[in-house]
């Protein structure tokens, strides 16, 4: 048997005890519709937060990583094409030195194809020390080692070795002093040979590694957005299923509001005792 008090109003506590809570859920939801996410903070859901942070930190650092490949495959590239054009310009050293070495050719044309040897052996210089990229040069003498960031903590690196094309250098030789006669001539024609052999190895080798990077790149891309979806799969919010929801949490505050106009209007019929 139910007692009617004045100083309990039992029915109206109830309501908005009910109310208070449908207006936390509410809350609740239309926090995950404005954010799009399920998880926003650490007091949604500790670990689900937790974790997604870890990724989210993963995410961020292989920017870094993708930066570091992308500037490596830029000084590489630059180093390929100099290196083909340095490639180009052997072969034509070669043929004015094949053409010297031919006893029956004059003095003064023999002077002029070593005059063209100069010329191409001096704009070989020059596209040597200008392969650079952001300041980096690998096929100058003494060029560096590149190491590219691999993975977001740093602990794996790709390596590109310098391959030296200068004049003078370990894969070219010694062409900067030309021929005099068909005999020297000769004799460079041998140096011009073995500059082209070196030189066309180390530009492959230098392609390799460009296509290394490369592939590598796009493995680091795929992976970023995989952990991306993986935080999305973690955090976000179904938002249809919440916009449902809000429209159900809507029409329970109103009923909910009703409810305790009506606990509270029960009082009348005490008051209407004492009149």
């Amino acid at each position: 048997m139910s007692t009617n008090s004045i100083n309990t109003n039992t029915g109206a506590i109830i309501a908005l005890q009910n109310l208070n809570i449908t207006a936390s859920e509410l809350q609740t939801t239309q926090n995950r519709i404005s954010t799009g996410l399920s998880v926003s903070s650490a007091k949604d859901n500790g670990a689900i937060w937790g974790i997604a942070q870890n990724e989210r930190s993963s995410v961020s650092a292989l920017d870094a990583v993708k930066q570091s490949l992308q500037r490596a495959q830029s000084t590489v590239d630059v180093a390929v094409s100099a290196g083909q054009t340095i490639s180009d310009l052997l072969n034509q050293v070669k043929a004015r030195t094949l053409a010297a070495s031919d006893t029956s050719l004059d003095a003064t044309s023999r002077t002029a194809l070593a005059n063209d040897v100069t010329a191409l052996v001096t704009q070989i210089g020059r596209i040597v020390s200008n392969a650079d990229f952001n300041g980096t040069n690998i096929i100058k003498s003494g060029g560096v080692t590149i190491n590219a960031l691999a993975n977001a903590g740093g602990t794996n690196v790709l390596t590109v070795q310098p391959q030296d094309l200068s004049v003078g250098g370990a894969n070219l030789g010694a062409l900067g002093t030309v021929f005099t006669t068909a005999t020297t001539a000769g004799t460079y024609l041998g140096l011009v040979g073995s500059a082209i052999t070196n030189t066309n190895a180390a530009v492959a080798k230098l392609g390799t590694a460009s296509n290394a990077l490369t592939t590598h790149l796009s493995f680091i891309s795929n992976l970023q957005d995989s952990l991306t979806q993986g935080v999305g799969n973690l955090v976000d919010a179904d938002v249809a299923k919440e916009s449902a929801s809000l429209t159900a949490l809507q029409t329970k505050q109103q009923l909910g509001v009703q409810a305790l106009s009506i606990a509270n209007s029960s009082k009348q019929g005490l008051l209407s005792l004492f009149r």
